[in-house]
């Protein structure tokens, strides 16, 4: 890459300006991605311990149905499922850690009473009651587990960008820039040496046809003056 650059002022000032602002560049990069990682640990803190809350739910959501099978059996839990009205919504919104966007899932109607539910209370048992509570729960922990999973995914994702971007300047693009900002200044002093040489030479050659001068000025004056005598 440093063959292709002219050895001149202009160019060693305009590469010197481009070292200084990739420096800084690579100092606030490596500062994004330092951050992020610190954001990224404790988002994983989080994950782990939602992980763990879903898999209990899902435990007893499991054992619930279950029971309320063995008890009621297939037909009546069935119904009770089928007689639900209001089903969940969700709504996502957004928010910025770090110049990342990440999701914020918003549910409502999870959570219902008795008489939301839809069946009649007289119908069913406690056990159809215990079973829905638990797959609300269940639900409400995979929203939760979904906005934090993606979460993750896109603060990982914008690491390993920064992260591209950190090793890109520090070993590539600076590197490349020190060389060619050596190269120039090699070059530049060999140019100031023959520049230095080139003056001396001329100031010699200036000095010695000055002397010859003077010699033939002065071999002049003893001529004229033997001419004189004679």
């Amino acid at each position: 890459m440093a063959k292709d650059v002219k050895p001149t002022r202009k160019n060693l000032m305009q590469i010197e300006d481009r070292i200084e602002l990739s420096e800084r560049g690579h100092d606030t990069l490596e500062k994004k991605r330092d951050g992020l990682i610190m954001e990224f640990m404790d988002i994983l803190d989080q994950a782990q311990d939602v992980r763990d809350d879903l898999d209990d739910s899902y435990d007893r959501a499991q054992h619930a149905i279950d029971m309320a099978r063995a008890m009621e059996g297939d037909v009546a839990v069935r119904g009770a499922a089928a007689a639900l009205k209001e089903h969940p919504e969700l709504t996502t919104q957004s928010k910025n850690i770090m110049g990342v966007v990440v999701p914020q899932i918003e549910s409502s109607k999870v959570r219902k009473s008795l008489d939301e539910r839809g069946y009649g209370v007289m119908g069913t048992s406690a056990r159809i009651d215990e079973a829905a509570d638990a797959y609300e729960e269940l639900l409400e922990n995979i929203i939760l587990a979904a906005e934090v999973e993606t979460a993750m995914k896109k603060m990982l994702e914008e690491i390993e960008t920064t992260k591209r971007r950190v090793n890109a300047l520090e070993f590539k693009l600076l590197p490349d820039l020190h060389d060619n900002k050596e190269y120039i200044e090699q070059k530049l002093e060999e140019q100031e040496r023959e520049e230095i040489f080139r003056m001396k030479k001329i100031k010699a050659k200036k000095e010695e046809e000055e002397d010859e001068l003077e010699a033939a000025e002065e071999a002049d004056e003893e001529l004229e003056a033997v001419t004189a005598d004679d």
